[in-house]
């Protein structure tokens, strides 16, 4: 069983950035691969990024590219999303994820945060 907690998020102007961070307690966090999702309102949840077990793999969805960078701290069973050139269209709920593959697709993940809010100002 692994619990999730998301932090960091917040209000922000275009442009600017933030950090976010899933802390996880329960064992094995290191042997999940670890991703963050985003749902804005009215629309369904999509995928943002994942990190392999490992953190020696990354992938992320082409709207974030070059923008956000997702990384993690086995030692501190913490993963991070650092995310950059914040745009309006990045507003939305994010939630980290823990799941056995690195895929894109959330219903393949175990275990879920309770979300946090991301408002990017224009």
């Amino acid at each position: 069983q692994v619990q999730l907690e998301e932090s960091g998020g917040g209000l922000v102007q275009a442009g600017g950035s933030l950090r976010l961070s899933c802390a996880a307690s329960g064992r094995a966090f290191s042997s999940y691969a670890m991703g963050w999702f985003r749902q804005a309102p009215g629309q369904e949840r999509e995928f943002v990024a994942v990190i392999t077990w490992s953190g020696g793999s990354t992938v992320f969805a082409d709207s974030v590219k070059g923008r956000f960078t997702i990384s993690r701290d086995n030692a501190k069973n913490t993963v991070y999303l650092q995310m950059n050139s914040l745009e309006p269209e990045d507003t939305a709920v994010y939630y980290c994820a823990a799941g056995r593959r690195p895929q894109r697709q959330g219903s393949v993940y175990d275990y879920w945060g309770q979300g946090t809010q991301v408002t990017v100002s224009s």
